[in-house]
């Protein structure tokens, strides 16, 4: 079907201000510099702006109503988008105005990599049907073996002599994936309880040792462990980089290890966090994380955002590795 545009909205200073009320919502702005880059299905802009597709549909009325959005139905899908030189003139000025100033904070990058993620599950998507009719393998082996073996059984690929150090273990979710493929995990947390239930959890594995104390201070014995991970928490801890001279302290650089690896997210907005959930950083950039690895003597470092799972209603995450040497 062809495209359909919404009605003309008064002109004048009354249409420029009712236009101007419409862009008044943070979240609207935000489809709109969406909009003006893909074409966009209610469900699959929801993901991407990560809120409730009911407030999507309910955001996309407005703007369509007034004449800022063309739809396009397919099938039972309807699609839209922002085409400049279909806007009237009024909008299309407006918008010109604004657009520049739209993608200037983190929610607008936390967008645009949702968006890159959206537009990789379409693709996904589609040669999958195409893959199907070729030859149904994918499908077929997920319905044997699972969907999270691959993931699990590169684990093995672990030296199954190292120690490593599980920092801030919480429930033991990590320590449970580890402990399987190496000699000893050491998991350490300042918080009994968190303990009390790693213990728990971990009870049928005989070569996990658990230790409370800080992070930021001796907590693991120097140079005793060939690999450290530490997995969001430098954002709950007030000195993260005293975390990783730690790291620096316990690591040994023997039998191929010295490796440190740290999952953490990467800079937002969302200062609520810090209330809600005792988060005493919105983030680290690439360039502040390998700073804190080279004051605390590590070399190689890498960085690299994850791809944002679309799913997931936090910020995007980042994963870093850092080795220490004899000659570090």
């Amino acid at each position: 079907m062809p495209a359909q545009h919404a009605p003309n909205q008064s002109a004048g200073p009354k249409g420029v201000l009712e236009r101007l009320s419409q862009l008044g919502d943070p979240v609207r702005m935000r489809m709109l510099r969406v909009l003006d880059r893909e074409e966009l299905a209610v469900g699959e802009l929801a993901k991407v702006l990560q809120i409730p597709q009911s407030s999507a549909s309910r955001h996309l009325k407005v703007l369509a109503d007034g004449g800022w959005l063309i739809k396009r139905p397919v099938g039972p899908a309807t699609y839209y988008r922002v085409v400049l030189d279909d806007l009237p003139s009024e909008a299309r000025a407006i918008w010109l105005a604004v657009r520049e100033h739209a993608g200037i904070d983190h929610d607008c990058e936390q967008d645009d990599a949702r968006l890159t993620a959206v537009l990789a599950e379409r693709m996904a998507d589609s040669r999958g049907f195409f893959g199907r009719h070729a030859g149904q393998w994918d499908e077929l082996r997920g319905q044997l073996f699972g969907r999270r073996f691959t993931d699990q059984a590169l684990l093995g690929l672990i030296d199954p002599a190292w120690t490593v150090a599980d920092l801030g273990c919480g429930t033991g979710n990590a320590a449970e994936l580890l402990a399987p493929w190496v000699s000893e995990v050491v998991a350490v947390d300042e918080s009994p309880e968190m303990l009390d239930a790693a213990r728990r959890r971990l009870a049928d594995h005989q070569n996990v040792r658990f230790v409370e104390g800080d992070l930021t201070s001796p907590c693991v014995a120097r140079a005793s462990v060939d690999a450290a991970v530490c997995l969001l928490v430098l954002h709950h801890i007030d000195r993260p980089e005293k975390v990783v001279e730690q790291m620096g302290r316990m690591l040994r650089t023997t039998n191929h290890g010295g490796i440190a690896l740290i999952v953490d997210i990467t800079p937002h907005d969302r200062a609520t966090y810090r209330h809600e959930m005792g988060h005493k950083h919105q983030g680290f950039a690439p360039d502040q994380i390998e700073s804190m690895f080279q004051k605390a003597g590590f070399a190689r470092v890498r960085v690299r955002v994850l791809p944002p799972d679309i799913d997931a209603a936090g910020p995007a995450l980042f994963v870093a590795t850092a080795r220490v040497t004899a000659e570090s």
